[in-house]
């Protein structure tokens, strides 16, 4: 078996990666979406260059009720939720602002549901954001959230939601949103999901992640392929699944 590439990070000096504290304030325009976040009931608290990508970046203050999460993504979780607001009510305050792209007047947040869903609950007003002026960042939702980490369900169908969605959009291929949709195996995995919710997708991803790769189609067309693979696999879990309840049956026989 050939052996993986292994791709290093080049070495870099300390410090000369991006932006300084002076840059990053500095030379800031004016620009639309200020104005929009202050039609749309907000207030802009500043406004800065990312360190990195030098992209210009908002602090700002949204009523709540404008703000929802991005459709894709799962579903918040209870317990994570009342975790969250016990922790802002204790400390007395909420720290970490969420990211939200704006979206038909209103704000859509890739990586803060549960901590929207907790201030929600808490019927706070208001909720501080950073507002990333590019749309795609919507899409990031595996890149960008990190409050609570996903298992594999999860992670398969907010894949699938998204693909499904970014299909509707242009003739891109499923190799231009690969850090959004993070490995292939997911891709098939999201549409057994689908098809069964209880599906036992840990026992097919580690066989999934080393032969799929991401399809150079556009999307729409790719999708075709993706229910072919993911029918396969769910022909190939209801005969495992009838080989094991035969062995069951046979053992209590015995």
């Amino acid at each position: 078996m050939a052996k993986r590439k292994v791709t290093r990070r080049k070495k870099t000096a300390a410090g000369s990666v991006g932006l300084s504290p002076q840059e990053i304030c500095s030379g800031i325009p004016q620009n639309q979406l200020a104005a929009q976040v202050v039609a749309d009931g907000g207030t802009v608290v500043g406004s800065y260059r990312d360190p990195l990508g030098a992209t210009l970046v908002l602090l700002v203050a949204l009523p709540i009720d404008r703000v929802e999460p991005t459709p894709y993504q799962r579903d918040p979780s209870d317990a994570h939720v009342k975790r969250l607001m016990t922790v802002i009510e204790k400390v007395g305050r909420f720290l970490d602002p969420i990211v939200v792209i704006r979206h038909d007047g209103n704000y859509w947040t890739p990586n803060g549901n549960h901590r929207l869903s907790a201030m929600r609950t808490l019927q706070a007003k208001s909720i501080v954001a950073i507002v990333v002026p590019q749309a795609t960042a919507a899409y990031q939702i595996l890149a960008l959230n990190t409050e609570k980490a996903h298992n594999l369900r999860e992670k398969a169908l907010e894949v699938i939601r998204m693909y499904k969605e970014l299909a509707q959009l242009d003739e891109a291929s499923e190799e231009t949103y690969a850090l959004e949709f993070e490995e292939p195996a997911l891709i098939t995995l999201g549409l057994c999901y689908e098809e069964r919710p209880r599906f036992s997708g840990g026992a097919y991803h580690p066989v999934l992640k080393r032969v799929e790769e991401f399809l150079k189609t556009p999307l729409r067309t790719a999708l075709e392929s993706r229910l072919e693979r993911a029918r396969k696999v769910l022909e190939l879990d209801d005969a495992i699944v009838k080989q094991v309840d035969a062995l069951k049956a046979k053992a209590l026989a015995a």
